[in-house]
């Protein structure tokens, strides 16, 4: 990955669309798994800087065995840690052999703009809410406690009510969310789910012995 040039991208795509435009490059070839911003111009829409970890799709990249299955994604809405809306885009940075080397992603802040939409809209019609956008992390440990969140609401039960099989069920959505490539992630699930962690592992096993 030419690191210099997707800086100078950055930079560009930045200086265009003013401070309100948010550039990250991740870089996926480190094997960083909890610093992978290796570039990033207008870095105070997320209050993120050089170093800092991954998002929920960076770490679906690492964990991704199948180069294939991953997707550009473009104009999909996240909220930064202090509520505020973006709309995003994300195209992955593939070697010669199509292997993902990195993550390109512009992050637009369009909290004023949708706050102007509704107070025109309240004057129009009215409108259902929308689906509340996820979460961008500031830490590798938020993204944890997001994916663990998630987990729990594909459930749809309180971990105080879950039987085994819901457990399987949370926590093969954390495995293959990429969860695990956290540092010390197998300690927080286990105490999160009230389970040992030799019974966590046997849980991922359960279920990656039943798609087999």
């Amino acid at each position: 990955m030419d690191l210099a040039f997707y800086e100078r991208l950055s930079k560009a795509i930045a200086a265009q669309f003013g401070s309100n435009c948010e550039v990250v490059v991740h870089d996926l070839k480190s094997r960083d798994f909890e610093h992978t911003v290796a570039v990033i111009e207008n870095g105070h829409v997320t209050h993120r800087k050089v170093g800092d970890g991954p998002s929920r799709v960076v770490l679906e990249a690492l964990k991704e065995t199948d180069p294939d299955a991953l997707s550009d994604q473009a104009g999909y809405l996240m909220k930064t840690h202090d509520g505020r809306i973006l709309k995003c885009s994300t195209v992955y940075i593939r070697d010669e052999n199509g292997v993902p080397e990195g993550v390109f992603s512009i992050n637009y802040d369009v909290t004023e703009l949708l706050m102007a939409e509704r107070a025109i809209d309240s004057l129009l019609h009215h409108k259902e809410e929308k689906k509340v956008p996820d979460r961008i992390p500031q830490s590798v440990n938020e993204l944890l406690d997001d994916l663990i969140e998630q987990s729990v609401q594909l459930v749809g039960k309180p971990v105080a009510m879950m039987s085994k099989e819901d457990k399987i069920e949370a926590i093969a959505y954390l495995n293959k969310a990429g969860a695990f490539l956290i540092t010390r992630s197998g300690d927080k699930v286990s105490k999160y789910f009230g389970i040992s962690k030799y019974t966590l592992y046997s849980y991922i096993d359960a279920k990656n012995s039943n798609q087999d």
